[in-house]
C-alpha cells in the first residue's frame, strides 16, 4: 500500500510479502482493508491462482462504519482460517466501536498476522511513544 510506515528496524512490516510469506509457510494469515471508496489496492489478482488451486482461502467483508463502510480481505493458508474468524471479530468491534482494549487487540491482531512475540511487543512499545499505530 501507499501508506508509509515508520516502524524501527527489527519490527516487520509484511506489508507487500504478504503472499511470498504465506507461499513460504511462514505468514498464516494475510489481511488488507480500507474505506471502500478509497482504495482501490487490493491484492486480489496476485493471490487469485493461489487460491484458485486451494492453497490459498480468501475471505471478504464489508462492515458498515459510518461514514464509510470499510472493506476487509483476508487470506490465510489451508487449515489457518480460523485466523480469519477470530480477527474478524476484531474489526467488527472496531467498526461498531465496542474495542474495549485496544492494545490487546493489537497485540492479538499480530499474533494472528504471523508476527512474533518480540516484533508485537517492540511494535506495541513503539506505538507508545507516538509511533504509527498501524500494522
Amino acid at each position: 500500500m501507499d501508506d508509509e510506515i515508520n516502524l524501527p528496524p527489527g519490527i516487520g512490516p509484511h506489508n507487500d510479502r504478504e503472499l511470498e510469506l504465506m507461499l513460504a509457510g511462514t505468514k498464516p494469515m494475510a489481511m488488507f482493508s480500507d474505506a471502500v471508496h478509497v482504495s482501490d489496492y487490493f491484492p486480489d489478482a496476485d493471490f487469485a491462482p493461489y487460491v484458485a488451486a486451494g492453497r490459498i482461502i480468501r475471505i471478504e467483508e464489508i462492515i458498515p462504519r459510518p461514514p464509510h463502510d470499510m472493506r476487509y480481505l483476508f487470506f490465510a493458508l489451508p487449515g489457518e482460517e480460523w485466523r480469519i474468524e477470530d480477527a474478524l471479530v476484531m474489526c467488527r468491534n472496531l467498526c461498531a466501536g465496542t474495542v474495549k482494549d485496544h492494545e490487546a487487540d493489537s497485540a492479538r491482531m499480530g499474533e494472528l498476522l504471523g508476527y512474533s512475540a518480540e516484533e508485537i511487543n517492540a511494535f506495541l512499545a513503539h506505538a507508545k511513544i507516538g509511533g504509527n499505530p498501524e500494522t
